[in-house]
């Protein structure tokens, strides 16, 4: 009598191992493409010196600029931000620029000289003028900034790491609901892209 029973299949143990062995294949190549493109994209950044403008909506740029009550980031985690403006009853309008040093060094948001730091209608790191963001200046609105020495004052010492600033600015202008452009350019040692704000004075 034949004793010898027939061998029953099973599941060879060389399936389940190569199976693992392609899903940890294919999840430590998609952490390492993953890291690639991370580590590239820190490169880009470093390039430019993390002065370059990183925003979710408006670009910040001179034809896309923010609005009233905007912030303006920048790679390296500085932001700035330029508050709504508020009429006062003498004629004259209010609004704040707040500087956030979300950076690891120290800032100067409007470099080390306070006259060269500010302007209503020249280059400055902090310009306030009228007219359009497009306009390199308008002759048909004009405006008065009033507080631009204190404004410079408070702004010209330097800002550490993981502190914030903010100066008011009070303004004048020859009429009701014309336009201002506030340009941000904080220096910085590589390259810092300049932020446009654009407001009406309703």
């Amino acid at each position: 009598m034949d004793t010898d029973w027939a061998l029953t299949d099973t599941p060879s143990p060389d399936t389940p191992r190569w199976f693992k062995g392609c899903a940890i294949a294919v999840l430590v190549l998609l952490g390492l493409t993953g890291l690639g493109a991370w580590g590239l994209a820190e490169f880009e950044k470093g390039l430019d010196g993390y002065g370059q403008l990183d925003q979710s909506g408006p670009a910040g740029s001179v034809a896309d600029p923010l609005g009233p009550g905007a912030t303006a980031r920048y790679e390296d985690g500085l932001k700035v931000t330029v508050s709504r403006p508020r009429p006062e009853p003498d004629g004259t309008y209010g609004l704040t620029v707040t500087y956030d040093n979300g950076t690891d060094e120290t800032i100067h948001p409007i470099g080390e000289s306070p006259d060269a730091g500010v302007s209503a209608y020249s280059s400055a790191p902090l310009v306030v003028r009228a007219g359009w963001a497009l306009d390199d200046y308008s002759s048909e609105t004009t405006l008065n900034w009033l507080n631009s020495r204190e404004a410079a004052a408070g702004l010209v010492s330097p800002l550490s790491p993981d502190r914030k600033r903010t100066v008011p600015v009070r303004i004048r202008p020859n009429g009701e609901g014309i336009t201002v452009t506030v340009e941000v350019t904080p220096p910085t040692a590589s390259f810092r892209e300049t932020a446009y704000f654009q407001l009406t004075l309703d």
